[in-house]
């Protein structure tokens, strides 16, 4: 009796999803769906990976990443009913992409050091932009990507070609001449324009340290979340409502949240 082979777990990803949008016996709500409306699941995906990476839920991360997989899978799919490109056209593209880029493990060229691979990956990058006729130097960076994060690429992208503080120093002096500038500001619409020029320039203070922006805002989050219900905690075990306090003896609550880390 000759055995039979299971299919692989992506391809019956696939054919779930080529069935959930059959015309005529697939799920309503799937088939309706289009690029524009499924983008902001794939966002929020990603952004589940990223939280249970953060926890450190190794059994949430499996689940999560399957969640991620499923909305490249519908994307694809989207594509192939259009004409355009089907999910082994992205696998084998992502592959050849992966390849180019490490000349030094799938090519012929010698092994090198980090700040070396580094360099030729940012050369092969450039190769590539031009190739797609991106010209600029800011062009590529996607106008979708949150505001702090984009911030960071934007500057970095400048950086390349030279436009860039020589050192921390200069991005701190920019920062306290937007902070007073804000302050200074009378209208709405200046206070909005000066608001987000002091958090561009925070960004490039901090990038021109060594930090990132966005893990540094992250870890901030995480650490007043800790504390606030720490407060909240304290308030309930003295058998009293946080938010019955005034905020002098919140504040005290808070302090008390403080030394005890």
């Amino acid at each position: 009796m000759q055995a039979t082979s299971s299919p692989r777990s992506i391809d019956t990803l696939i054919a779930i999803m080529a069935r959930l949008r059959d015309p005529s016996h697939g799920c309503e709500w799937d088939r309706a769906q289009d690029f524009g409306t499924i983008a902001p699941y794939t966002i929020e995906e990603a952004y589940e990976v990223a939280d249970a990476i953060a926890r450190g839920d190794m059994a949430e991360l499996q689940d999560e990443l399957g969640d991620l997989l499923l909305q490249v899978v519908f994307h694809a799919r989207m594509a192939e009913e259009a004409g355009h490109f089907d999910f082994d056209s992205v696998a084998a593209g992502i592959s050849a992409k992966m390849e180019r880029r490490h000349p030094h493990i799938f090519g012929d060229e010698a092994q090198v050091g980090e700040s070396e691979t580094r360099a030729n990956w940012e050369a092969i990058k450039a190769v590539e932009r031009a190739g797609k006729s991106l010209g600029g130097a800011l062009d590529g960076v996607a106008s979708a990507l949150p505001a702090l994060l984009r911030a960071e690429k934007l500057q970095k992208r400048a950086a390349r070609v030279g436009f860039d503080w020589p050192d921390a120093a200069g991005a701190a002096d920019k920062l306290r001449e937007e902070i007073e500038e804000f302050e200074l500001a009378e209208s709405e619409q200046d206070q909005l324009e000066e608001a987000g020029d002091m958090l561009f320039s925070m960004v490039n203070w901090l990038r021109k340290s060594g930090i990132s922006p966005e893990d540094a805002l992250r870890a901030a989050n995480a650490k007043f979340e800790r504390r606030f219900r720490a407060m909240e905690d304290l308030a309930e075990a003295s058998g009293t409502r946080f938010d019955t306090l005034n905020l002098q003896e919140q504040d005290a609550l808070w302090h008390q949240v403080k030394s005890q880390e």
